[in-house]
């Protein structure tokens, strides 16, 4: 196994983040690449984990943390590291090292850069993500919202703790209409194809709603709202996570609109 920088032959691999044998990424449109491009010279990071076969089974990406949805200051944070774990495509590679080794080279990584440290953020709960896992690796909880956790390791004595960046605002009711708003970042795939699924779901029933988008990988739009990535419907949360198919997006708007309408949508 061996771990190298992202270079033009693997970057629709990860656009897809590997996974370029499935429908449900196809939907995501392509705002990762978008975002990507935007980044580049912002200090966005990103490393391979190859096999002894020349087959990429992992990646992790990372960036300077005053350009994500984390406060913090001369320190990195990674966006997320992925190890392919299905059948599917090139094969599951999880609980392999891969992970691991790809934690430790973007830790060398940020070291070499003369980073203070370096900071992720982890879910409560064992699946993608998992603060646990990094807690093993010697990171430190500093904070948390909901599930949602912050961790660091800091590689000098003069690093100042991170923080999530808090939601300021929330979007508002109007009336005689169904208020969707839309906050997409585009590093992710998984809400990237929630953002597509909204759009498509709308088609049709546009006299009855209003769409708002905002791009959070804007610093005002972020710094206004508090919002990375995040699907309204009026001033209510829709739970993105893991992605809801269309089919649900669609019902949970239409459920609204007759609500509101008592009008029959079939």
């Amino acid at each position: 196994m061996k771990i190298i920088n992202l270079t033009p032959e693997y970057e629709h691999l990860y656009f897809c983040c590997l996974e370029d044998w499935s429908d449900d990424i196809k939907e995501a449109g392509n705002h990762k690449e978008l975002w990507y491009e935007k980044h580049k010279d912002k200090g966005i990071r990103v490393k391979l984990a190859i096999n002894d076969e020349g087959v990429v089974g992992g990646m992790i990406q990372y960036l300077p943390v005053e350009h994500s949805f984390v406060i913090g200051t001369d320190l990195y944070l990674i966006l997320c590291i992925w190890v392919h774990g299905h059948k599917k495509g090139c094969g599951n590679f999880q609980k392999k090292g891969m992970g691991t080794a790809l934690l430790e080279a973007a830790e060398n990584d940020v070291k070499e850069l003369g980073s203070s440290g370096i900071v992720s953020w982890g879910i409560g709960l064992p699946f993608f993500m998992r603060a646990s896992w990094f807690k093993k690796h010697g990171y430190e909880q500093v904070d948390k919202n909901s599930m949602i956790r912050l961790l660091w390791k800091p590689f000098s004595k003069k690093a100042i703790k991170p923080s999530l960046m808090k939601q300021l605002k929330s979007p508002e009711k109007i009336d005689g209409k169904v208020n969707i708003s839309l906050f997409k970042n585009g590093w992710c795939p998984a809400f990237n194809m929630v953002y597509e699924r909204t759009l498509r779901a709308v088609n049709g029933i546009e006299d009855n709603i209003i769409i708002n988008t905002y791009d959070s990988a804007e610093r005002n739009v972020l710094n206004e709202w508090g919002l990375s990535d995040a699907l309204f419907l009026d001033n209510k949360q829709v739970r993105t996570g893991p992605p809801p198919s269309f089919k649900k997006i669609q019902k949970k708007i239409y459920r609204k609109v007759k609500k509101l309408k008592k009008v029959n949508i079939q």
